[in-house]
């Protein structure tokens, strides 16, 4: 027989086992509006984030194409480069903080839960 607690438990348990899966397709749609929207990652990093957007034959060096998944900065130096921390660390600060180039701005501008959602769209971008 269960016990109250018990009941409590095995409910939340389902209820976040049910929550978790749908959470990351829906922050990875929320970050596309973001991308498309007012993050305006396309006008340089391409509609596809191939890397080709209308702005990036004017820049030099190019911007990263999402579709292969590599990235290069290691922002918080723990051995690792291109981890969502670095990911959010280069929307947030601009990649020059870095060592990399000033045309990627920073975006201090986007709330942090809302970088999450484009990093977890630009992670689906990997082909």
């Amino acid at each position: 027989m269960f016990r109250k607690t018990d009941k409590l438990a095995a409910l939340c348990g389902g209820l976040l086992l049910i929550s978790l899966s749908p959470n990351v397709v829906a922050d990875a749609a929320a970050g596309k509006a973001i991308y498309d929207g007012k993050g305006a990652c396309g006008s340089c990093h391409g509609p596809a984030g191939m890397g080709d957007g209308p702005a990036a034959m004017a820049m030099d060096p190019k911007p990263r194409s999402f579709t292969d998944g590599v990235f290069k900065y290691d922002t918080d130096a723990d051995g690792q480069s291109g981890t969502d921390v670095d990911l959010v660390n280069i929307i947030k600060n601009g990649s020059a903080k870095y060592g990399g180039a000033a045309t990627m701005p920073g975006r201090a501008d986007i709330p942090d839960g809302e970088i999450e959602a484009l990093v977890a769209y630009i992670r689906t971008l990997k082909k």
